[in-house]
């Protein structure tokens, strides 16, 4: 990823840091092999920058927005897998990432909100 994008962009910037360290996460996951659940967290996680990333370049308003909708119901349903790791016992310490997960969904429906108005 560009270097400046990450930089001037606080949303590109935490969905990227996002994905990295939940890719992490996962890691830790398939050691206890708990593979389905790390591939669910891997994909949402993913799927979060990606969207954002494709929004950067969106064809018009509307499109951006809805590319973000897309992103912030991926990030409500990352923000869901680490809250169900939180409840179950013996998987790894993820509240960092939840709490990081849920930074994201505000900056998200932020971003949503005030590009609903301009």
């Amino acid at each position: 990823m560009h270097e400046s994008l990450k930089k001037e962009n606080l949303i590109v910037k935490l969905s990227f840091e996002l994905a990295v360290e939940t890719s992490s996460f996962c890691d830790l996951l398939n050691e206890k092999k708990k593979w389905s659940l790390a591939d669910q967290i891997f994909r949402s996680a993913l799927s979060i920058g990606a969207n954002v990333k494709e929004a950067q370049n969106a064809e018009s308003k509307n499109d951006f927005i809805h590319k973000m909708k897309i992103a912030v119901k991926e990030a409500e349903e990352l923000e869901y897998y680490f809250e169900v790791c939180i409840a179950v016992a013996n998987l790894p310490d993820c509240k960092e990432l939840h709490n990081k997960t849920q930074t994201v969904c505000k900056v998200l429906n932020k971003i949503i909100a005030t590009s609903k108005t301009n």
